[in-house]
């Protein structure tokens, strides 16, 4: 008998681990993995992981990228994933973890409007349901390559995320996104650094720059021509890019750089901004950016 979890790699094959909290939208990725040209394997039980990739080797280039979509439905005993992902790393076969997060509200929100019980849940309450679910995925989503906050995305803009993650071709590159944000909006829980540029004046009590952005040239000036600021973009640039080599040698190629002022509309969006044209001139790099709260009042 083969064992299920012997030391085999899939020749030539990106393994992706989909998982993540029941309502935070796995479905909806796998859909947008598949047309990507992913193979997506949905619930597969965590000990017949290993299994499915020595199935894969034996067939090399047969199935280039291979998905494997799972949540607490896939096992009752769910905490088997660590166990098994471990074992896997172990024995030299490459892996990558996609987890799908979203704020307890929304995830209550979501599961009354589809009128369907959390899986956890039991006698209680939805939010009851949550609360165990995170406890059991705890380990699991800190080990993640990437964590995906679908909180403010609707179905089409979770696609397109899925699509800028892993639509390229050819040598995975290391993939960042730049996040402004607004703090006064609450915080990202999906970034992996975050910096608060509040130090910088803000355009907002300056009546003749306050109904633009930070994408208008007159407020980017304005906010990177304040001393100190210019030397902040050039040092957070360097120290990421002492980040980013790490996160090469350790096999990571997602990472979320979020950039807070109090609004998100002036200050993160220029800074964002600016430091997304710097990292963009590092090899290696592909730089999304994304203005989280640009446009609320």
């Amino acid at each position: 008998m083969t064992d299920p979890l012997s030391p085999v790699k899939p020749n030539e094959s990106e393994v992706l681990i989909v998982t993540g909290m029941s309502g935070a939208g796995r479905t909806t990725a796998s859909h947008a993995l598949e047309d990507l040209g992913w193979y997506v394997v949905e619930n597969i039980p965590p000990e017949l992981i290993g299994t499915l990739l020595d199935f894969v080797s034996r067939t090399p280039g047969a199935v280039p990228k291979l998905a494997i979509a799972m949540d607490v439905r896939s096992n009752t005993q769910f905490s088997d994933v660590m166990e098994s992902l471990n074992t896997l790393a172990a024995n030299g076969i490459e892996y990558r973890v996609l987890f799908m997060d979203a704020a307890d509200e929304v995830l209550v929100r979501r599961f009354e409007h589809g009128r369907r019980p959390h899986p956890l849940q039991g006698d209680g309450r939805i939010v009851d349901g949550i609360t165990r679910e995170r406890d059991v995925l705890a380990a699991l989503k800190s080990n993640a390559d990437v964590v995906l906050d679908t909180t403010d995305l609707n179905v089409h803009a979770l696609a397109r995320a899925i699509n800028e993650l892993f639509s390229d071709e050819g040598p995975i590159t290391l993939r960042v996104n730049i996040m402004s944000f607004g703090f006064k909006y609450g915080v990202p829980n999906d970034a992996n650094f975050m910096a608060d540029v509040r130090f910088i004046p803000n355009p907002h009590w300056v009546p003749e720059l306050r109904p633009f952005t930070g994408l208008d040239a007159a407020v980017a000036k304005f906010v990177l021509k304040d001393e100190g600021a210019e030397e902040f973009v050039n040092r957070y640039a360097e120290m990421l890019e002492l980040v980013f080599e790490g996160y090469r040698r350790e096999n990571k190629h997602y990472a979320t750089i979020a950039i807070g002022c109090t609004g998100g509309k002036h200050r993160s969006v220029a800074v964002s901004e600016e430091l997304s044209r710097r990292l963009r001139q590092l090899p290696g790099l592909t730089v999304n950016v994304t203005h989280r709260d640009l446009g609320r009042e």
